[in-house]
């Protein structure tokens, strides 16, 4: 159905909020973003490390971590997939001896994956590439005020990886 056009009242259809044309336009321009800068930004590290960025950014949070571990449900949240999905991405990377996984000592009800040093010089050997893409396609193009203006609105729109805290707590 049109975003901005105004359809015959029929029921609740007369309640609904249509966008404005200024609205339509920002709608336009974030799912233009969301669907075209993954594709920017996976193509160099599919080329130069055989990477899809799920796997650059599933990698890069382990490298980031405290020993380079993190819980399975921790790390779906912030490489942004499925468990199933990282599930069969880490046993892809245990194959090529750059993740462990084993229960978390803590509490056995959760499975950590922890990067092996083959896996932090991939993930080294890759993020060149990555920032390059990110400094190309998101950073570079704008100024500072934009760049803090960015953090406000996915902030505002709670994606952005400060929300773990609060969205992960009790996942496995």
């Amino acid at each position: 159905m049109p975003t901005t056009a105004t359809p015959e009242p029929d029921g609740d259809a007369d309640q609904t909020p249509w966008l404005s044309a200024d609205e339509k336009d920002a709608w336009s321009a974030l799912v233009s973003l969301v669907l075209l800068l993954p594709g920017r930004l996976e193509s160099p590290l599919q080329h130069a490390a055989g990477l899809t960025l799920f796997d650059y950014l599933a990698l890069s949070h382990m490298s980031e971590a405290p020993e380079r571990r993190l819980r399975m449900s921790e790390l779906a949240y912030l490489a942004n997939g499925s468990l199933s999905r990282l599930s069969n991405v880490v046993k892809r990377f245990e194959q090529r001896g750059w993740v462990e996984r084993f229960p978390d000592p803590v509490d056995r009800r959760y499975t950590i994956a922890a990067l092996t040093a083959a896996g932090y010089e991939v993930v080294v050997a890759a993020a060149p590439t990555h920032v390059r893409s990110v400094r190309q396609y998101v950073l570079d193009p704008l100024t500072p005020a934009d760049q803090r203006a960015l953090l406000r609105i996915a902030t505002k729109l709670k994606v952005h990886p400060v929300d773990l805290a609060q969205e992960t707590t009790g996942a496995r």
